[in-house]
């Protein structure tokens, strides 16, 4: 009986040690950025981010000469100031330094949020034709090799750059 009993179990783990051979993954990889950067459609979001920047960049370009103008003025005649119009022109003057330091921080993120808003279609468009390359060759998982230190080692046949540029008509 004990007999048996270890030749079951024997084949119970014969029977999943082959399933688990069978369940083995099949891992792939891409430079994502590189996709985004190769797609047609990057450069006009590039030049949109572009022409949207430069309205910032001439506000704060005007705001900045008004603080370095203002404050030549304050120092050529500061010498002949009371004191009440000095403190003035010093509150004055770290007032317009405090609303240009806000206004940076605020076009930062507005550009930042505008980037994001432009570049989801080319994301999403750059994901779904990753997804049906991996569906297609097999692959369970699709790593993205950006980043230069996530992958060591790979082998060139689990780069999956061709199969996507290809899927989406690139170069």
């Amino acid at each position: 009986m004990k007999k048996l009993l270890k030749v079951a179990l024997v084949a119970v783990c014969i029977v999943f040690a082959g399933n688990i051979a069978k369940a083995q993954t099949k891992i792939g990889y891409v430079n994502f950025a590189q996709i985004i950067q190769i797609m047609p459609e990057a450069k006009t979001v590039q030049t949109q981010l572009e022409t949207y920047g430069k309205q910032f960049q001439d506000q704060y370009t005007a705001m900045t000469t008004e603080l370095q103008s203002k404050g030549q003025q304050y120092e050529a005649q500061r010498a002949t100031m009371t004191d009440a119009i000095r403190s003035a022109k010093e509150s004055e003057l770290q007032d317009l330094q405090k609303r240009i330091q806000a206004f940076q921080t605020d076009a930062q993120q507005k550009i930042a949020s505008r980037q994001d808003e432009l570049s989801k279609p080319l994301i999403d468009k750059a994901r779904a034709a990753v997804a049906q390359v991996a569906k297609e060759k097999g692959y369970t998982y699709v790593i993205n090799s950006s980043q230069n230190d996530i992958l060591i080692v790979s082998p060139p046949g689990d780069d999956m750059l061709a199969d996507v540029k290809a899927k989406l008509g690139l170069k």
